[in-house]
């Protein structure tokens, strides 16, 4: 059964404040003088005013029996009557005059009980709410929120328990027959097939099926994309399931935990219907994992050929000298005195080797100049040619566009796999040379097209057709310019954008939240009224700025001096260090988990009760594992009483990455009470940065860092200016970073709302601005390199005094203007949870040759950078904050890095939401360190101010709460639940400072 304090259900305090008798139990005059008017005995009296402040406060009449006392008096106090004795209002309650009480009070209150009609209708509720929803907590919570809104009384818990629970087996029941009818006798003994292992095998089939790709080699790539072709076959006998998609989702994680046993004894129908769900989600995701090692191999033959590159040109350094020399002895030739002839002979007799071998020579020096690597590609792309067009044929793109002129270089490329002939006539593949051949950059055009000497194009070398376009189908793959049926990441993202009808309904209302202009000429006329301000009001002041000089025509900016330390700060540090008490990860994490109550949190995926009976402790042990890293064997031998397989199982059967985001949520609202954070920042900020973690090679995600070393992944997190971090994700080291930047405040459901991101150099692109203006974002990030970014000009004909020569380019405002409907329709998209805000940046970062959507992005991001960098140069006090707020993700950097202690600081998981989710808890340990240090660090300064020590605004600004210096990280760890932990008091408040209240 659902426990009551699992949901939203009202229930009684059993020792009320004074403040709450006040606000809740207090008696109006109407309500005194309806009672006085409808009821006349005494004791009938005091039990009304019972029933009626406790049915406000409820929504359902009480037992006066459960009833505190302290809540009784202070209502029949209010009255003036003779207060009633407890066993009188007892036995008015057993008697058929209550009755006759409630049924007044409810007309007064304009409520009524629920009939059997209202059964019905709650039971449909219940139904819908289960058809989106999981846990019967939620779904009562629909309930209760239904039944306040139509104005009926609540019935008992267990009958909203018990409706609960029959709407999600009879919700799960009909989609689960509603997959398992469609399917045939044949295909459900080939699922049932899936469960057995196969005489010579060691694994189940339902096992291999969960496989992911490990480091893209030969050999592994060819294997994998025969494993996805097993499950193509398998996914063509499949039904699609007509369910909603967090059901679906659901059901993903469910069949994902379970093992060809477990799945097994499950009864038939839900069996069925799990596995087409599970297997026809791991071919989507199998689809862009093809995707992802075609992207990875052609990185891999670029990386190879501009080594081999960088090894010729180094070996040939010496012929490049003797080249030289020679032309230096044929000038010097060239300027003897004499007649022409002479100089020909003088020519001729400098020459150190016969013409044609000197002009071979300068024929294969030009054809690497300019670090063209591109003759590199042949030789390691013969080797991977098979599986670069394996996995073409795989995924089979299609175009998002009009333009198909990719769609027929596929073509051409089936034509040419079984041709072995280098130079192939253009007859052979069927293309047109005056059309086919335009998309073709001119470093590609020189090495695939042969042409005549009268420039008629003849034939194509058939190794640098197909290398030109694949490295085509990568680039338009990426810019979403072509999409994969079907796939997840790498599908159609306009599917996923509202309608016409859904723009125009939540147009308005996009606009008075996010303040932008939704008419395109008033849009574009405010936009550039702001740039031309921005602009003028720069320059009025730049003779001024003593931060910021154009020399030579290039913008230079000078470092401001540093802030010193406010007085007596490092003092009130040190003794903060010595006094907060010493204590053990461990104990950190058992005390904070009892003040939020997180195990609460952690339910069985199959929405079952838990079987667990001592939760707390096992909750508290995964985390410790997974997020200090030390992992289960490692864990079961550091804490007495837990085993390895306790802690794996419940990793597995009840952590998913919503559950450790919820509980992140949790920990940051507690935080968010507290006096102290609200010295350090206002909530209204935000810092993202990425740092890398080191993972094993055998993963798609693991990639080898340019600048780091080593293979890893990279660690992105949002971080508030009150230091706790609000969002995490794990992307591969290759993934461009800015493109996650807007997620951490698109997704956030914390008290702490930012609207200002800054981030690193990656979030200078053109179209992060762009989405992060419509979506009502300030966007400012830490700028390197200011010298060499170009500043967009309002109007073509302004000019300006101070700061003319910084502008170097004019904005295409029509184009802005006309596509403003199309970039609005994503914004909206965007707020409706429709599509992420990286699924779009991952397209629109991507230059697209087609899509006259990015051209528009890029226009609008031209405008709001060119003000932010206007501003930038403008503002010292904006350069120090922006400064100030970077150096907060990099503290928290380093400070979660120390958390992860063990393994030596590799996550050891192969498997991509395992090393997800492992990224997800360490964040939460983080956080809940954080959120301890904060509840010590209050404590102590309270007594440190009792002592006489002076700590004004200035010293409480200068703190931070990441610190480690008193927690024990390693050694013996004990779950110790007899050890005296204070509550955790919210309200806890600083002694009044000298400078008052915490600045916003």
């Amino acid at each position: 059964m659902t426990q009551l304090h699992e949901t939203a259900y009202p229930r009684l305090k059993a020792d009320p404040s004074a403040q709450d008798l006040d606000e809740i139990y207090t008696l109006t005059p109407d309500e005194i003088a309806f009672i006085d008017k409808t009821v006349k005995r005494p004791i009938a009296r005091s039990a009304a005013f019972i029933y009626l402040k406790l049915f406000q406060r409820l929504g359902y009449f009480v037992h006066i029996r459960d009833v505190p006392s302290v809540i009784r008096q202070h209502i029949v106090a209010q009255t003036g009557y003779r207060p009633a004795r407890s066993d009188e209002l007892r036995q008015f309650d057993r008697t058929t005059a209550r009755t006759t009480l409630i049924t007044a009070l409810r007309r007064y209150l304009n409520v009524r009980p629920l009939d059997d009609q209202g059964r019905a209708w709650l039971r449909h509720v219940a139904e819908t709410a289960a058809d989106s929803r999981h846990v019967v907590a939620d779904i009562i919570n629909v309930m209760l929120e239904e039944l306040v809104h139509h104005r009926y009384e609540l019935p008992g818990f267990s009958t909203l328990d018990r409706l609960g629970i029959q709407a999600r087996e009879k919700i799960h029941d009909v989609h689960f027959a509603s997959i398992a009818d469609q399917l045939d006798t044949k295909v459900k003994a080939l699922v049932d097939g899936l469960f057995k292992v196969k005489s010579g095998e060691s694994s189940s089939t339902w096992n291999l099926l969960k496989r992911e790709p490990k480091k893209p080699t030969n050999k592994e790539t060819r294997s994998y994309l025969q494993h996805i072709r097993r499950l193509q076959l398998l996914v063509d006998q499949l039904p699609t399931p007509d369910i909603p998609v967090p059901k679906l989702k659901q059901y993903r994680y469910i069949a994902r935990s379970l093992d060809a046993t477990e799945m097994a004894e499950l009864k038939p129908q839900k069996r069925y219907a799990l596995a087409v769900i599970y297997i026809r989600s791991q071919f989507a995701q199998t689809l862009d994992d093809a995707a992802d090692l075609f992207v990875r191999m052609l990185q891999n033959l670029d990386n190879q050929a501009r080594n081999k590159l960088g090894e010729y040109q180094q070996e040939h350094l010496q012929r490049t000298d003797r080249l030289i020399g020679q032309l230096k002895e044929m000038l010097l030739a060239y300027q003897i005195d004499g007649t022409d002839h002479q100089r020909v002979e003088a020519i001729g007799g400098s020459l150190i080797a016969e013409v044609d071998d000197l002009v071979a020579i300068c024929d294969e020096h030009m054809a690497y100049a300019g670090r063209n690597h591109l003759p590199f590609l042949i030789q390691p792309y013969k080797m991977v040619r098979a599986q670069l067009l394996n996995c073409i044929e795989i995924v089979n793109p299609q175009s998002s566009s009009e333009d198909d002129t990719l769609m027929r270089m596929m073509k051409a490329l089936q034509v040419l796999r079984g041709t072995r002939h280098e130079i192939v006539p253009l007859s052979l593949v069927g293309l047109n040379a005056d059309e086919d051949f335009l998309w073709l950059p001119t470093t590609w055009r020189k090495l695939v097209i042969t042409e005549r000497a009268d420039g008629q194009v003849v034939a194509i070398n058939r190794r640098y057709f197909e290398l030109a376009v694949l490295y085509a189908i990568r680039d338009e793959l990426k810019s979403g310019d072509l999409f994969i049926q079907h796939g997840e990441r790498y599908d159609d993202y306009r599917e996923q954008l509202v309608d016409d009808d859904t723009l125009n309904r939540e147009l308005a209302q996009y606009g008075e939240v996010t303040g932008v202009e939704t008419d395109s000429r008033a849009f574009t006329e405010t936009l550039k009224a702001a740039l031309l301000e921005t602009a003028e009001a720069v320059d009025a002041e730049f003779p001024e700025n003593a931060y910021a000089e154009i020399v030579d025509g290039r913008l230079i900016l000078k470092k401001p001096p540093t802030s010193e330390p406010p007085p007596g700060i490092k003092a009130i540090d040190q003794l903060i260090t010595e006094h907060m008490e010493n204590i053990s990860i461990v104990d950190v994490l058992i005390d904070t988990e009892r003040w939020l109550q997180l195990h609460k949190l952690f339910r069985p995926l199959m929405g079952t009760e838990s079987r667990i009976e001592e939760l707390r402790p096992r909750v508290i042990s995964t985390l410790f594992c997974y997020g200090c890293n030390l992992g289960p064997t490692q864990t079961a031998r550091s804490i007495r009483g837990m085993s390895r397989k306790q802690i794996a199982w419940l990793n597995i059967k009840y952590v998913t990455e919503e559950v450790l985001e919820k509980a992140i949520v949790k920990v940051i609202n507690a935080y968010n009470k507290f006096e102290l954070p609200g010295y350090w920042g206002s909530g209204k900020h935000a810092s993202a940065d990425g740092t890398k973690w080191n993972l094993y090679e055998q993963n798609l995600i693991s990639e080898h860092h340019i600048r780091y070393g080593g293979y890893g992944g990279i660690g992105y997190y949002h971080v508030s200016d009150k230091f706790i971090a609000l969002f995490s994700h794990f992307i591969s080291c290759g993934t461009y970073e800015g493109t996650h930047i807007l997620d951490g405040l698109m997704t956030n459901t914390s008290d702490i709302r930012p609207d200002t991101i800054h981030g690193d150099t990656q979030a200078q692109s053109y179209t992060v601005f762009a989405l992060s203006h419509l979506l009502g974002i300030k966007l400012m990030p830490r700028i390197r390199g200011i010298k060499d970014l170009v500043f967009h000009r309002p109007d073509s004909n302004k000019k300006f005094t101070h700061i003319d020569r910084l502008f170097s380019d004019d904005i295409n405002w029509q184009m802005i203007e006309t596509h403003l409907p199309d970039m609005l329709r994503v914004a909206v998209s965007i707020k409706l949870g429709k599509i992420s805000a990286s699924a779009i940046l991952r397209r629109l970062g991507t230059y697209s040759r087609k899509n006259k959507l990015y051209f528009a992005f890029k226009e609008l991001g031209k405008v709001i950078r060119t003000m932010f960098l206007l501003k930038y140069v403008g503002d010292v006090e904006l350069r120090r904050l922006i400064h100030a707020e970077t150096n907060k993700s990099e503290q928290f950097n380093g400070f979660e890095k120390k958390l992860f202690f063990g393994g030596e600081g590799v996550i050891a998981e192969n498997l991509r939401h395992e090393q997800r989710k492992i990224i997800k808890y360490n964040h939460l340990v983080a956080n809940l360190v954080i959120l301890h240090n904060v509840v010590g660090m209050s404590r102590v300064l309270k007594q440190l101010q009792a002592e006489g020590a002076v700590i004004n605004q200035e010293v409480l600004a200068g703190l931070a709460p990441y610190r480690l210096e008193h927690i024990n990280r390693f050694g013996d760890y004990v779950l110790d639940f007899r050890r005296k932990a204070e509550a955790l008091d919210e309200g806890f408040r600083i002694l009044e400072v000298e400078s008052g209240k915490p600045t916003e």
